[in-house]
Formats: C-alpha cells, structure tokens, sequence
C-alpha cells in the first residue's frame, strides 16, 4: 500500500496533473492496482461537461499510465530523480466502456505484459464498482533528461 505522500514522493506529477490517489496493492514487477477519487472539484469538469460533467478518456489513460509508473518504479526500486523520468510512449486497443462521473472512485488496474528493451509494456484496466469503464494496452520507457 501506499498513500499520497508516498506517490508524491514517486511520481514527479503535481495537481491538476497527478491523477492517483492511493496504491491498493502492489506486486513489483507484476501487478497494481490504485485508485483515484473522482470529485466534482476536478478542473476539468468546468468544461467537459458543464450540464453533465465526465471525466475525459484520455484522462482515464493518463491515470493508468501513472499507475504504471508507479509499478515500474516498484521494479526499480526508486522514484523520481531530477535526472529522468517515465515516458508514456505508446497506447493501443483503447476502449472507453462507461462514463465516469463526480463521485465514482475509479479503480486503475495495471499488470506487467513485457518488458524489452527499456520498454515497459502494460495491460490496464480502469473500473467503476466493478463495471469496466476503459482498458488499453500501454507502453512506457525511462529517458534521461538532456
């Protein structure tokens, strides 16, 4: 497990951009599974809806991928350094199933498919109490900053 404090210490996102709330469980190098509360204070939801707000897809995605990072980071056995950082280099087979609304805790789910090469790939899920709202397969690498 682990909580905000742990994640900030990890992932070098900050507010509005940090996407993850909590880690529930972690098997590194093989799975995660973390969770962001989705609240109507969200700044998005200013614009995307205004009569029926939703959280946007590619958001869902982005939430993934930093659950991602956070199970490469467990493989590693490190967080963010000022030297590099996780690239979120490729997505393929997104599907968006359901909506995801103010007030739904959605549930990311991520599990290692392969890594090659310095390239991590992932099998995600993203649900809401039990119901899939996204899936994709997602690939990341680690990149020095020049």
């Amino acid at each position: 497990m682990m909580d905000i404090h742990g994640i900030l210490k990890k992932l070098p996102h900050r507010y509005p951009i940090l996407l993850v709330d909590r880690v529930i469980e972690v098997e590194p190098g093989k799975r995660i599974k973390a969770l962001k509360n989705v609240s109507i204070n969200e700044p998005f939801f200013v614009g995307h809806f205004p009569h029926r707000p939703v959280m946007p897809g590619v958001l869902m995605l982005e939430a993934l991928a930093q659950a991602a990072a956070l199970l490469s980071f467990s493989v590693e056995g490190e967080g963010t350094d000022h030297n590099s950082v996780i690239y979120f280099v490729g997505i393929d087979g997104a599907r968006f199933k359901r909506p995801v609304e103010p007030g739904d805790q959605l549930i990311l789910e991520v599990e290692v498919d392969r890594v090659r090469g310095g390239i991590y790939k992932y099998n995600a899920r993203a649900s809401v109490e039990g119901e899939l709202a996204a899936e994709a397969t997602l690939m990341c690498t680690r990149r020095p900053i020049a």
